[in-house]
Order: structure tokens, then sequence, then C-alpha cells
């Protein structure tokens, strides 16, 4: 049994099998049925026609012999047997077979020939070895049963009536089952041959070959279920992608500023600077360093935690334009150094429900961004609120970002400056974990800018509800 049903193929093609013998024989049963019901209707009703045309040529009184004449002439010409007597009792003695007077005709079915009602008579008659069908006309006169016309037919046996229809049905039955399993062996294996393609694709697909594409034109469930593994082996590639290019630019990331220690220590301790002020130049290279190394590491524990469904906010109600004016504080000294005018417009009434060292997490991805890209000019910082909304914008004046990069911007180690220059700095991870902190905070951060024009920093985010 187990080799039966060790596939979906097998067990389709069982089902199919089972479906087309249970039809074959349901479909012969039936007809046999009808067939039988049939010609026993047509039967009783051929012998009431013809007993009610006989009993038509009564005109009352007592039974003439005229009268019988003619039933026995009818007899004699036709293939149903035919009888006419006066007296019920007489009928057993008429009849080639032993009967009983009782059994024939009924108290009950007395009275209905009475009423002028024929009675129908259906038995098996061991003589014939078959079923007889009788059929009793009563003839009435002045309420008075006179005599009555008996007629009777053995019934043919089903076998014999529908032999040559058996012997038709099975040539059918035949033809229809080679049909049937053809088409049957030809539907079986297209419905299992897309199952048996995403077994094999699947198989690929753990053995880490992630480019292989179902080729599957239906709609139906089967067509959806293969679009479906075509979309998640789509999407595992790109995982996939993700996962090498992070490995790269993480081991880019940390080798440069790894050189740089190992290279100004390999320096110090073979005492090849030749003077003090070489020594502390390279003592602040490799502070500079590790202090990228040390941010970089950072960040990644923090897009590690935020990428995991565990990392919960500690929210509480926030006066928002507080939060951001104490947080661009600290950058007042570079914007100095650089000679960048800061400026904003912060609505105190503003109030979110959010994490205080989150938001001002952002802020700063935010402010390092700008502050790093623009060499003169302006960064602005606007607060305002709209219905039951918070709007953040930070616009500066900096190089901007081209519309082929605009759409790539947030994404994890991506940068505009392919060359990855110490110059311009930054782990490329800040937009990445500030979109996915304002994603935390229900809202939605989006990139504005213009090449060589600047670029804008909107954030949107849901004002705290008193309830």
């Amino acid at each position: 049994m187990k080799f039966l049903t060790n596939s979906l193929a097998k067990k389709m093609w069982l089902t199919v099998t089972a479906a087309i013998i249970i039809t074959i024989l349901y479909s012969y049963f039936l007809s046999y049925l009808f067939y039988e019901k049939i010609y026993v209707e047509n039967v009783r009703e051929s012998l009431l026609t013809e007993g009610r045309s006989l009993s038509s040529e009564y005109k009352g009184g007592p039974l003439t012999e005229d009268l019988r004449e003619k039933i026995d002439w009818y007899n004699a010409k036709s293939e149903t047997e035919v009888f006419i007597v006066s007296n019920p009792r007489e009928l057993s003695a008429c009849l080639p077979f032993e009967i009983d007077y009782q059994t024939l005709i009924s108290e009950e079915e007395r009275e209905e020939l009475l009423k002028g009602s024929t009675v129908e008579k259906l038995g098996y008659e061991k003589r014939f070895d078959r079923k007889i069908m009788g059929v009793i006309i009563p003839l009435l006169d002045d309420n008075r049963l006179q005599g009555i016309i008996y007629l009777y037919v053995p019934l043919a046996k089903i076998s014999e009536i529908t032999q040559d229809f058996a012997y038709l049905w099975f040539a059918a039955a035949m033809i229809f089952t080679v049909i049937s399993i053809i088409l049957g062996t030809m539907l079986v294996k297209k419905l299992t041959k897309p199952l048996l393609d995403m077994k094999d694709a699947a198989d690929h697909v753990s053995k880490g070959y992630y480019d292989i594409h179902l080729e599957i034109d239906s709609k139906d469930e089967i067509g959806q279920l293969a679009n479906a593994f075509n979309h998640m082996s789509s999407s595992i590639q790109k995982e996939d992608e993700k996962k090498k290019d992070f490995l790269a630019n993480v081991s880019h990331e940390l080798r440069t500023p790894i050189s740089y220690v190992k290279g100004y220590s390999e320096a110090l301790i073979s005492e090849m600077a030749e003077s003090e002020e070489d020594r502390q130049r390279y003592l602040q290279l490799i502070l500079r360093e590790s202090k990228r190394m040390e941010r970089l590491v950072g960040d990644l524990l923090d897009l590690s935690k935020l990428e995991s469904d565990e990392y919960k906010l500690e929210k509480m109600p926030l006066p928002l334009g507080q939060l951001i004016e104490d947080a661009i504080e600290k950058y007042k000294p570079i914007l100095r150094d650089k000679n960048l005018d800061l400026q904003y417009c912060l609505d105190p009434e503003v109030i979110i429900n959010g994490d205080e060292g989150r938001i001002e997490q952002i802020i700063q991805n935010i402010m390092d961004n700008s502050i790093r890209y623009t060499a003169e000019g302006r960064i602005m910082i606007r607060l305002s609120q709209e219905k039951d909304k918070c709007i953040i914008e930070i616009e500066d004046t900096g190089i901007g970002i081209s519309e082929e990069h605009l759409s790539k911007i947030k994404q994890r180690f991506y940068r505009v400056n392919k060359g990855r220059t110490r110059s311009d700095g930054g782990t490329g991870l800040g937009l990445a974990i500030a979109e996915k902190l304002v994603k935390l905070h229900q809202g939605e951060l989006t990139v504005l800018s213009e090449l060589n024009k600047g670029t804008t920093v909107r954030i949107v985010m849901p004002l705290f509800e008193i309830r």
C-alpha cells in the first residue's frame, strides 16, 4: 500500500482509475434499473389500454356468448393472455397455473372492482420462472359486478431484454476506459510535472543555486505556487547578494582603518618617525581610524538590533522642538569651523510619543551627512505639524544627489562616491539606521535632492494622542 501512495502522481492515478470504474459501474446499474422500470411501465400501460378497449365492447347485462367469442378471438391473436369470466372464482380454473382465488383477488380488491377501478397484479410464478404482470378490468352493470376481463403477460427477464444492450454497453465501456486512461495519464502528467519541476528547483535552491526560474504559464493554484516559488527564489538571491555585499562592505570598511592602525603602529615601534611632530601625527591617525572602527561597529550593532523583531522602543511623550534644539547644539562649533550657517524654525507645540535617545540618533545621523557633504551655504531645520502628523525637514545646500543614486541612497553601505575616500568619511549606515528608527515610530523618511543644489530629508511621524 505504501508503494501505491508514496507519490502524488500515483495517488492521482489511483483516484482517476477509481473514478472511471465507479462511473462505469454506476452508469451501467443505473441504466439497468431505469430500463427495467420503463419496460414494466410500458407493459402495464399496454395491458390497461387493451383491457379498457375490450371492456368497451360490454354493453351491460349478463355476459353474452358473442362477447366471449370476441375475447377468445382476441386472445388467440394477441401475445397477451386474455380471459373473460362472469364469476371471479372461475378465473383460477382458466389460468394455466395453480393459483388460489383468495390470492388472486382479495376482498379489498373486489371492493375496488365494484367501484369500477382496475386492479393490477405483479408477482413471481414458478411455472414461468419469471414475474407475471396482470390487469383485472371490471364489467359493471348498475353497480353490479357482472364479470371481469383478466389480462396477463409473463415479463421478460431484464437480462434477456438487455443482453444486446449489455454487449454494446461493455464495448462502449471498454472504449471509454481506454480513452479515459489515456486522457487521465496526460492529465496526471500535466498536473504533476510543474510540481516535480518545483521539487527539482527546491533541491537546487537548497544547494545555494538561487538563480533558477520556473517557466509555468498556468494561472491556476499551481501557477500561483510557481510564481510564489520564483518570487521566493528571487528574494533569497537578492538577500544572498545583499549578505555578500554587506560582508564585502564590512570587510572593506574595517580593513582600511586596521591597515592605518597597523601601519602607523609599526612605524612607531620601529621608530620610523624622525621627530616628535611625526609621532604625534601618527598617533592622531591611529586615534582617528580607531574611532572610525568604533563608529562602524556601533552602527552595525544598532542595525542588527533594529532588524530583529525583538527590538523595543522606550516611548514617552516628547516635546520634539526642544529635543531637536538640544541635539543640534553640539554641532554649532563644527558649523562655525566650516563657515556654515545654521537656521531652524521649530514649532514648540509638537509632541510625539517616541524614544528620546533614538529620535536624537535620527537627527544626528542626518545632520552628520548634511555637514559632511555641504562645503558652503547653510543648513535649515524646520518642524511643523499638519493634522495628526508632525513634519521634520533638514535641508542643506550641499553637493546633492543625482537621480540615479537617489532611490538607493538609504541602502546599507551605499555611497554616491564609489571611491570611498577617507576625506568624505561615513560608514554608509546612517540613513539606513535613521529610516528603520523612523519606521519603528510609525513614520516615513523621504530624501529629496538635486545634484549641486542640495538635499532635503523629510520625516513624517504621528503626533502624540491625548486620550
